[in-house]
């Protein structure tokens, strides 16, 4: 009997020992998690997920928070067409200002200093010709716009659309819609828009320079001596040589 008792109390040691060693190594010791209104669980005395009870009241959390708008913001580029800006504005002021107009604004403040820094070119290009600046002036253009509608359209900086038209950034010729309405706005026919794969510089330097045909200031040899005898200015003299995605974001391959 003895014997039985001593067996018992050595077997309850070892019990209490293995328990001992395994609060020990395990650290079961209960985690106490305090409910918070931004926990993403409903606990504590919340009525739905992170709202009522002590927290914000469950019909206030599902308005949608209005746009934080603090701060101070600033347009400083706009470039519906690339170059525009730079070739047409007379100096660092203007470029800037024409950059943090609106649009609606832009023909009225902007078409009179561009048209003359357009004509002003034609006056350098006449002086390094040797002619009478007075000869050598702005010429209506392949679409027909004289200097002050041209120059009108573009200080708009905005690209025009024409639904039922092939959107490109030049459409020379094209007079009537698909569906068969003549169309009386020449800019409307020629701008139209603009794709990944116009080459805008280009179009736009014709317009400007090209004259009625397209090709007025293109380098020509007009005495036959095997030497350029006009500025070729219908050209920056690059190519497209990428090769532009079909869809949104239009990206093109490494080169």
């Amino acid at each position: 009997m003895k014997f039985k008792n001593i067996k018992y109390t050595f077997l309850s040691l070892l019990a209490v020992a293995a328990l001992a060693s395994c609060s020990d190594d395990d650290d079961n010791t209960p985690v106490v998690v305090t409910p918070t209104c931004d926990d993403g669980i409903m606990n504590g005395d919340e009525t739905g997920v992170d709202c009522g009870g002590t927290c914000t009241p469950c019909e206030d959390a599902m308005e949608p928070m209005e746009p934080d708008f603090t701060g101070t913001y600033a347009q400083v580029d706009f470039m519906g067409r690339p170059g525009i800006n730079t070739v047409l504005s007379a100096d660092g002021d203007i470029k800037d200002a024409h950059n943090m107009s609106i649009p609606s604004e832009m023909a009225a403040t902007f078409q009179a200093d561009f048209e003359a820094r357009l004509e002003a070119y034609h006056d350098v290009y006449a002086n390094i010709l040797g002619a009478d600046p007075a000869d050598v002036n702005y010429e209506n253009n392949i679409l027909g716009l004289d200097a002050p509608t041209l120059t009108g359209y573009l200080a708009a900086d905005v690209l025009e659309v024409a639904p039922n038209l092939p959107t490109t950034y030049f459409l020379p010729g094209e007079d009537a819609d698909m569906d068969g309405n003549v169309l009386n706005d020449p800019a409307v026919i020629g701008l139209t828009g603009r794709t990944p794969q116009d080459d805008v510089i280009d179009v736009s330097l014709i317009l400007l320079f090209g004259g009625s045909d397209g090709i007025r200031f293109s380098g020509q040899d007009t005495d036959d001596d095997g030497m350029a005898d006009l500025p070729r200015l219908t050209s920056d003299g690059v190519g497209l040589t990428a090769t532009v995605g079909t869809t949104f974001p239009y990206l093109g391959a490494p080169e």
